[in-house]
């Protein structure tokens, strides 16, 4: 749990000074960098898919998972939690506030809880203490959320508490985890989990096209599972 720790005071840190300094960043500037993270993310999520041994068991994933999140209505869920911190916490009587600060909380918790950094930094610190790769994972968790915090205001920040749930029960779970997970489930989980960064890069940061992103979120765990329905068929 250490690395998980390390993780959310790097996001909280990183976020507060993207509050308090964000005000002084031109408008024109912030766009630029979120653009930027855009791309870079969709980048990162094409490297990604790229793992896979066999695409068609990701499509399957993200249509089993797509329809699993529908059904369970992961994306609603993860905007009331949204909104709820939004009237709690940081109440205003725009309408575009609330809705920024529900992007910035669904945004960041996506962005940093999805990848295969945290799933292996999480199963390496819950195993052996060893948390390299989610401190790897935090310094560039704590810039983005710098980035995202000037832009998307105080909804970035309070993605620490999927973070704690989502990197969190890994970590302790990860001996079960690390006894069922072969390496080409984890290479399908990553790959769908790439599908669903570019998804996230093209809804909630380039805006081409409002996808319902969280309720693709299932495919990350119907990946290994078909992997291992497969494995089973072929014997």
């Amino acid at each position: 749990m250490t690395g998980t720790f390390l993780n959310i005071a790097t996001v909280l840190v990183g976020g507060a000074l993207g509050l308090i300094f964000g005000a002084r960043v031109p408008e024109r500037l912030k766009s630029t960098v979120v653009a930027g993270m855009g791309l870079f993310t969709a980048a990162m999520g094409i490297q990604m898919f790229l793992k896979t041994e066999n695409p068609l068991i990701v499509l399957g994933s993200l249509l089993i998972g797509a329809l699993l999140g529908e059904w369970w209505k992961i994306e609603d869920g993860l905007q009331s939690v949204g909104q709820t911190l939004e009237k709690r916490f940081a109440k205003s009587d725009s309408e575009d506030a609330s809705s920024k600060f529900v992007r910035g909380f669904l945004t960041a918790s996506l962005l940093f809880c999805v990848g295969p950094m945290t799933i292996l930094g999480s199963i390496q610190d819950g195993l052996t203490g060893d948390y390299s790769l989610l401190a790897v994972k935090s310094v560039l968790d704590g810039f983005a959320s710098l980035a995202f915090a000037s832009t998307l205001g105080a909804g970035v920040l309070f993605s620490t508490l999927v973070i704690l749930i989502y990197q969190g029960g890994i970590s302790l779970l990860a001996a079960q985890l690390n006894s069922i997970v072969a390496p080409s489930m984890m290479n399908e989980m990553t790959a769908a989990g790439g599908v669903i960064l570019i998804g996230l890069a093209v809804s909630s940061l380039l805006e081409i096209k409002k996808i319902r992103v969280g309720n693709f979120l299932p495919a990350l765990a119907m990946a290994p599972l078909i992997v291992w329905i497969l494995s089973l068929m072929q014997k």
